[in-house]
């Protein structure tokens, strides 16, 4: 875990940072190192992945919770829970059962119990998307491998025609308690039974094709309806269709994270779409009819006469349609004005009389700024 960063740097944010801060930073990340955009780069490849990792955590609540309060141990089955006893002191000989300790303060056991109902883990699938796929909605095939009961022993992990046993060693409990004398005193701990590894039960005639486990590994297809207007980082939850549960426990979810690759002209920001377009000289100032992109095609738009550069025209509804819902977000269209290159001798000639004939009558912000300036 010692390689890891903080998430929280990873996005370039605070801790304090708001939902839609996390998120905007995120976008902005995912796009600069999305593998679309760095073909080839290695580096560039890992830092989409830790960036994806970080968001997955702190744009949910209940993992951005665990994780500032633990940090990345939180996500670690390996790692252990606290300090030590030793900084308490004063126990004598007591005699006490530690199990019993981390029961008050989790609800059970240190290590649980497997023989109790167990939920089926989630599994995480990643889907990229085109553009359009994302607006317009799209059907996929995803393929994914998940742990399901055996289909021939039907989870007992024992072979036709016989079943598991009561361990007799823990009378099916899945566990014993032991009593370790240490410098602190008389130590009791709970711990999984050795003789059923846990279970409860043991199998003497195991299942040949699941080995006595009850289940096993199987790679699934899953035809997925993919809702018009999603966007990237979104997540689509099946649920029930993860990995199987134990001992009478559900089944897990699939989610399938949605990484959608950028397009060659709009930007998106939610539902709303964003595009630059270059115009000329004359048609800003003589105003024109030119052709502009929308999500159904090219269609032809008005600029008014003596457009400035940088000036901004949204068309209502004609945006990203809502995940689950008829309306749509807005097109907002920036244009910039482009100043030509190259002239030849005529054309500056003519630029400069057209100039001269202006005068400053025709250049309201440019007079009103120099008049502040001489003051």
């Amino acid at each position: 875990m010692a390689d890891k960063r903080d998430y929280y740097e990873v996005l370039g944010v605070s801790k304090d940072a708001s939902a839609d801060e996390i998120k905007k930073s995120y976008r902005k990340l995912a796009k600069q190192y999305h593998p679309d955009m760095n073909p080839g780069d290695k580096e560039a490849e890992i830092k989409f992945k830790e960036v994806n990792e970080a968001y997955d955590v702190l744009s949910d609540s209940e993992k951005k919770s665990k994780y500032d309060a633990y940090g990345h141990a939180a996500f670690d089955p390996s790692a252990g829970g606290g300090a030590g006893f030793g900084g308490f002191g004063g126990f004598g000989d007591m005699d006490f059962d530690i199990g019993d300790i981390f029961s008050s303060f989790f609800g059970g056991g240190g290590r649980g119990r497997k023989n109790g109902p167990i939920r089926g883990d989630d599994i995480n699938v990643r889907l990229t998307l085109t553009f359009e796929e994302a607006v317009f909605g799209a059907k996929k095939e995803i393929s994914f491998s998940k742990i399901q009961k055996c289909s021939t022993c039907s989870g007992s992990g024992a072979e036709a025609g016989t079943s598991p046993k009561t361990c007799s060693a823990c009378g099916g409990k899945g566990q014993v308690r032991v009593q370790q004398r240490t410098p602190l005193g008389v130590m009791q701990t709970t711990k999984p039974c050795d003789a059923c590894r846990g279970t409860g039960k043991i199998i003497e005639k195991p299942c040949k094709d699941c080995r006595g486990s009850g289940y096993t590994r199987v790679q699934k297809k899953l035809d997925v309806t993919i809702p018009s207007g999603i966007d990237d980082g979104q997540r689509i939850a099946l649920r029930g269709q993860g990995s199987d549960g134990k001992n009478g426990g559900p089944a897990g979810d699939l989610n399938i994270i949605v990484s959608v690759k950028p397009h060659a002209v709009f930007e998106r920001d939610g539902y709303d779409l964003y595009c630059e377009i270059p115009i000329t000289y004359a048609d800003a100032t003589l105003g024109a009819e030119i052709e502009i992109p929308t999500l159904e095609g090219k269609q032809k738009y008005s600029i008014p006469e003596g457009t400035q550069s940088g000036t901004t025209f949204t068309l209502r509804q004609k945006g990203v349609q809502y995940v689950n819902s008829k309306g749509r977000g807005n097109l907002n269209l920036t244009v910039n004005v482009e100043v030509p290159k190259n002239l030849n001798s005529e054309q500056k000639e003519l630029l400069r009389k057209f100039a001269e004939s202006c005068g400053e009558k025709n250049y309201t912000k440019r007079t009103k700024f120099f008049k502040k300036f001489s003051k």
